[in-house]
């Protein structure tokens, strides 16, 4: 036990919930380990990093990180009530964080965490399994390494496992074949994707604030076109629902107003002609024509030609990696066991979820935890300062202050519509 007082905790990203961890731990005499599969911090915003978040400053900043950073002398403290950019949250705050003193010589960039194990113990093997270290594979560029750790801290995400654009959870036939043609997530339409998606026949698909922002993008690059000899933008959106109502969400009464104004805007785009909405639709399979790919439902029954698809139908957690490990799941959501009923989208929306920590997150695996929008699985219901509770209450709980652990306070807005096709929050 000794030799596991003298080793780091492991944290799996570099994202805002690996960074609060990683705040918190050093808040506590802890010493992280810091590992981002990326070449820079939280490489997964970077790939969204022009979309404007749903929230505003004052959810978005972990409170151990901004007194850190506040300490620190050098950090201007951005508007509370701005709603920011994902660019601008990694470049004034978790860029800023990941650069103190106190955490720097921790981060591992490029360092993709391909193993977990308990070290000299198989996932059938009992031993001593709750007083051996943790054993990580990592590929390097130089490549693989092995650390030691005492305790491990999953904050990896979801954003790199998107569901398929088929029906059921399972990829639609030629979805693989023809991924050239597919972008999963919110791609830089206006941006630095631009060329791929101007003058071109463009499917989304999915019903989540992501599609949305997509189509309301897509709507924009039409009506900048610039050449005169390009072909007009065009836009078809597929959701699997036959009712379209629940799309536009909560509008003026949701408490995040900028969700709210895009469930207002996309029903206007709608409305308007500028977006070709096909309801009811699940999708199952992809074929190529000489004009195009062609998408065909689940009855066989071709749909439309496209150029380009964009997947916007959420993730999905990805546990390849912990296979080693004695993991504890909710069967529907993939999350936490314990916390599974507690975000069910069936039952919950993002405001209705309670509080949680240390005991709802815990695994058989004894200093195994994990949180962020992997710790919810499936459930599309996380909000970053979620995450922020999450962490402040295992850490307590690793510097053995079990009373902080357990003392769990978490207030979150009402969040309107929340539905299994959210892709983040």
């Amino acid at each position: 036990m000794s030799e596991m007082k003298d080793l780091p905790v492991a944290v799996i990203g570099s994202g805002p919930i690996g960074l609060a961890a990683a705040a918190n731990l050093v808040d506590r005499d802890l010493e992280p380990l810091i590992f981002e599969a990326g070449p820079r911090i939280a490489a997964g915003v970077r790939d969204w990093g022009h979309v404007r978040l749903f929230t505003p400053w004052s959810y978005l900043m972990d409170p151990v990180g901004r007194r850190l950073l506040e300490a620190s002398g050098a950090w201007r403290t951005p508007n509370e009530q701005e709603v920011p950019l994902a660019d601008e949250l990694v470049e004034q705050f978790l860029e800023p964080l990941a650069g103190l003193e106190s955490i720097a010589p921790h981060v591992r960039l490029h360092h993709r965490v391909t193993a977990i194990a308990r070290d000299g113990h198989d996932r059938m093997t009992n031993g001593r399994r709750d007083e051996s270290p943790f054993l990580i594979v990592a590929q390097a560029p130089d490549g693989p390494k092995r650390y030691r750790v005492a305790q491990v801290i999953d904050a990896s995400g979801t954003w790199t496992s998107p569901n398929p654009l088929g029906a059921a959870g399972l990829p639609a036939d030629g979805e693989e074949e023809h991924g050239g043609a597919i972008r999963y997530g919110m791609p830089d339409v206006l941006g630095r994707e631009r060329a791929r998606y101007a003058g071109k026949r463009v499917l989304v698909v999915g019903s989540g604030h992501s599609a949305i922002g997509t189509v309301l993008n897509l709507v924009d690059l039409a009506t900048q076109k610039t050449d005169p000899d390009e072909p007009e933008t065009l836009i078809a959106w597929a959701v699997r629902r036959k009712d379209p109502r629940k799309l536009w969400g909560g509008g003026e009464a949701d408490e995040l107003s900028e969700r709210g104004r895009l469930g207002s805007r996309v029903a206007a785009a709608v409305g308007s002609g500028a977006v070709t909405l096909l309801t009811g639709l699940s999708i199952g399979a992809l074929r190529q024509r000489d004009d195009g790919i062609e998408v065909v439902d689940i009855n066989g029954s071709p749909q439309l030609v496209v150029d380009e698809i964009i997947g916007a139908t959420g993730s999905r957690p990805d546990f390849s990696m912990l296979r080693e490990l004695r993991l504890e799941l909710d069967t529907a959501t993939e999350s936490a066991r314990k916390i599974g009923p507690l975000i069910d989208p069936n039952f919950h929306s993002c405001g209705s979820v309670p509080p949680h920590g240390v005991d709802e997150l815990a695994h058989p695996e004894k200093g195994f935890f994990i949180v962020g929008m992997k710790s919810y699985g499936r459930a599309p219901t996380f909000l970053m300062r979620t995450g922020f509770e999450q962490v402040r209450s295992i850490v307590a709980e690793l510097a053995g202050d079990a009373d902080a652990a357990r003392k769990v306070e978490l207030e979150l807005p009402q969040t309107g519509v929340c539905n299994t096709d959210f892709a983040f929050a």
